[in-house]
């Protein structure tokens, strides 16, 4: 399935409608719009500056970060505010928090693999069976394995079956529970239900497959999906601003940005059925935490990519091989593949990886490439048109990348860490 169809069947499930003004901060005195910065961008490395303040000021972004890193290295963190109609937009900072939507992907990956290398998972192993799901449904459930789930060929498909995670109000209604619903009442919907494809015979992208996955990490760890991320994940390589994020604007955590959508959608946190702004409880960011869940900031993000650089305190070179794998069906028609959380696609001498991110009210990209090239960038805002954001926004940046003639070599992390 393209990325395309994905957002538009997101879109779909949320049950969103347009609204004149949405999430909107109030409004300050009118001025000759520009784009504050803050953070460092060295001189040589101005290039990727512009490409972000072109980019938001062309959709009227509001919130923006960028960070990349060269060879390990944090070379470029910015975080960028605009307001092109007088509106109050807070500060942003590169320390500021965004969701980051499905580059959560990638870190509940990573906690099944570190659950594999020590020796408390397979990746062969029956879903059905660690979670004790009934098959009665579908016998099928019973081939969904671990490694299917992440690669996302488990045998849900958003095109047939809708997103689970986007349908609070058909479960809470089929299972007679009210709003707010939880991850158990979604797995016992989701559960009396056939698949859509044979298991492993396929991809299609799955929210609800990572949401499961999630579930392992808590069943074969014996702690909280969040705790496990941070003791064995993040603490060994010095993050600590990562959490999971709130539903409601009110819960948002210090530092985190806000988020803005055209549309809006009845209330999934009560059952009360009010209207509210679709970033501010049109969903459950509590559900979709190991799929969409997680806070963090761009320089967050490009450190935690150095895990699959090489072998260090998190992941061995087996785990981050295991994580960039070809799946059972092969490759796309263009030659990448979907690997643990990460596309990937092999050019000569590495294996670029990289992921997207998308939420009503955020937009998120992350990419490992050549030359030992990383960079993350991060938005409050997505395209709402149908378009896809990265399909301009990362040529841009890959034309820069041969425009600079010589990397700093100062290391921004111990400003940031």
């Amino acid at each position: 399935m393209t990325m395309l169809s994905r957002r538009r069947l997101l879109q779909a499930g949320t049950a969103m409608v347009p609204a004149v003004v949405l999430g909107a901060p109030p409004a300050r005195a009118s001025g000759a719009p520009a784009v504050e910065v803050s953070g460092v961008v060295p001189a040589a490395l101005a290039g990727f500056d512009r490409v972000l303040k072109t980019y938001i000021t062309e959709r009227d972004i509001s919130c923006a970060q960028l960070a990349i890193a060269k060879n390990g290295k944090l070379v470029l963190a910015r975080g960028y505010r605009y307001s092109s109609d007088g509106r109050t937009v807070p500060a942003v900072s590169p320390t500021s928090l965004f969701r980051v939507a499905s580059l959560s992907k990638h870190i509940t990956a990573t906690a099944v693999m570190r659950l594999v290398q020590d020796g408390k998972l397979t990746l062969g192993a029956s879903v059905a069976s660690l979670l004790g799901l009934s098959t009665a449904a579908d016998p099928r459930l019973a081939d969904v394995t671990v490694l299917r789930l992440l690669q996302h060929t488990g045998g849900w498909d958003l095109a047939l079956s809708q997103d689970y995670l986007y349908l609070d109000h058909v479960i809470a209604g089929k299972l007679g529970v009210p709003l707010p619903i939880t991850q158990d009442h979604i797995i016992k919907y989701a559960s009396g239900r056939p698949l859509d494809f044979a298991p492993g015979s396929r991809y299609a992208y799955s929210n609800y497959g990572y949401m499961l996955l999630g579930r392992i990490v808590e069943k074969v760890s014996g702690q909280s999906y969040e705790s496990y991320v941070k003791q064995k994940l993040l603490a060994p390589v010095g993050i600590t601003r990562l959490r999971l994020g709130r539903t409601l604007r009110a819960e948002a955590a210090p530092g985190e940005v806000f988020y803005e959508s055209r549309f809006t959608g009845k209330t999934v946190t009560n059952p009360t059925n009010a209207v509210v702004p679709t970033p501010y409880g049109g969903f459950s960011m509590t559900n979709r935490a190991p799929g969409g869940g997680w806070l963090a900031s761009a320089a967050d993000l490009v450190r935690f990519a150095r895990i699959f650089d090489a072998a260090g305190p998190v992941l061995n070179a087996t785990s981050i091989g295991r994580m960039f794998a070809k799946p059972e069906i092969g490759v796309t028609a263009s030659g990448s593949w979907y690997g643990a959380g990460w596309w990937v696609r092999q050019v000569t001498g590495h294996l670029n990886t990289w992921h997207d991110g998308s939420l009503p009210g955020t937009y998120t990209y992350l990419a490992r490439l050549q030359n030992g090239f990383t960079y993350a960038a991060l938005f409050n805002r997505r395209e709402e048109s149908g378009s896809l954001d990265f399909d301009v926004l990362s040529p841009r940046i890959n034309a820069e990348i041969g425009k600079v003639t010589a990397w700093p070599t100062t290391d921004l992390g111990p400003r940031y860490f």
